[in-house]
């Protein structure tokens, strides 16, 4: 039975950047993860899963040593982004407001994660255990015991959960969530464009649910469409002509040409555990938390909770597996997720009808809110992790 300070299941974005965070700090660190993500190739099609990754991700990817790494591959910044439901009433916001090169970067989760595993090589305290899943998790007193589908059998002081939505670890650790279906679908879907317009993101907001424009490198760009599941899967049935031509129908003249390339769909579910750890496991990113996708905002809020339990754990010293980090850990967090998820939630459904009274406040609101200046601004800060 091999030893460690912390395993981590799952080895995405997420659980990448805390465990070099971990073997970092002289931590032995041991990650479990299914699949290796695709090598990099400058000719490979563009990921349909892409990421809108704010200033604060991005100071920490740098503390990590992975961001240089993923420039290198492809990333697209924007420096302005525009919301609205009628065109007169917009709110918009641009860089410049914050002194700022940019508001964020729009890149693909695969290219994230590789930046990331390019750095696992550098730490002879950290094991890669790939291509291995969870088979179960043996709880104890001052450490669990984690069995590999393999027969492997991993010690450590705590198990981190960063393995998704339908996480294995909180399940296991028999930590319950809090989840209800939005009735609704998201449909990604991959074009090409005729203009140069990689500087700019925006969201169109209609009754059937938003319609947003993400910017990629090279004139590519990524549509969110969310919809009805039935109608969501009336598109995916759809060939590349027609679909063109309903986009072409349903999105604002803003997109000007373009071609279709992929796509791809999911249904949207908000999921909440109800703590954060139980057992010496300990929940980051989509194991803890789901957010509707509305504001780009999932891998935002996973990578803060890495930020958060890195700093608890380097201010702990020798106490740092005590249960006082994760209470600490659980008070830092839980409440910041839940107020990004009641935000997303309150846009979502405030603009999810067509009743006119409700329909002529809400464009009020976002006409006021482009003027508001010191607040539209701190606003932004708060979503970029400033």
């Amino acid at each position: 039975m091999e030893q460690f300070d912390i395993v981590i299941i799952g080895g995405g974005m997420v659980g990448a950047a805390a465990a070099i965070g971990f073997a970092k700090q002289g931590k032995s660190v041991a990650v479990v993860e299914g699949h290796a993500p695709v090598d990099y190739d400058v000719n490979q099609a563009m990921d349909l899963r892409v990421s809108a990754i704010s200033q604060a991700s991005v100071n920490l990817l740098q503390s990590l040593g992975a961001w240089s790494e993923i420039e290198a591959m492809r990333v697209c910044p924007y420096r302005r982004l525009e919301t609205w439901e009628h065109p007169e009433c917009r709110t918009r916001f641009h860089s410049d407001a914050l002194d700022m090169q940019q508001l964020g970067f729009i890149v693909e989760n695969r290219l994230i994660q590789l930046g990331l595993w390019k750095q696992f090589e550098q730490f002879p305290n950290l094991s890669l255990f790939c291509p291995s899943r969870l088979k179960r998790i043996n709880l104890g007193h001052g450490y669990n015991v984690v069995e590999l589908d393999d027969g492997q059998k991993l010690k450590a002081s705590w198990v981190v959960g960063a393995d998704g939505a339908n996480s294995q670890v909180r399940q296991q650790a028999g930590i319950g969530i809090t989840a209800w279906d939005y009735r609704q679908h998201c449909m990604l879907i991959n074009i090409t464009t005729e203009s140069e317009q990689q500087d700019i993101t925006w969201q169109w907001f209609t009754p059937t649910g938003p319609r947003s424009f993400l910017p990629l490198t090279g004139k590519k760009g990524s549509l969110v469409w969310y919809d009805s599941p039935e109608r969501i899967k009336q598109l995916s049935q759809m060939s590349k002509g027609q679909l063109h031509d309903e986009i072409q129908s349903y999105f604002p003249d803003e997109l000007g040409e373009f071609s279709v390339e992929q796509w791809g769909s999911f249904p949207l579910t908000r999921r909440h555990a109800q703590q954060y750890f139980s057992h010496r496991c300990i929940l980051l990113g989509d194991a803890a938390h789901t957010i509707n996708p509305l504001a780009g905002q999932g891998v935002n809020l996973g990578f803060k909770d890495v930020s958060a339990l890195l700093d608890i754990v380097a201010d702990k010293g020798s106490e740092w597996a005590l249960e006082a980090s994760l209470v600490e850990y659980q008070r830092a967090r839980r409440k910041d997720n839940l107020l990004m998820q009641s935000g997303m939630d309150f846009f979502y459904t405030t603009f999810s009808n067509d009743i006119l009274p409700l329909k002529i406040m809400r464009n009020a609101a976002l006409k006021l809110a482009e003027s508001s200046g010191p607040l539209k601004h701190q606003v932004l800060k708060y979503a970029m992790g400033l």
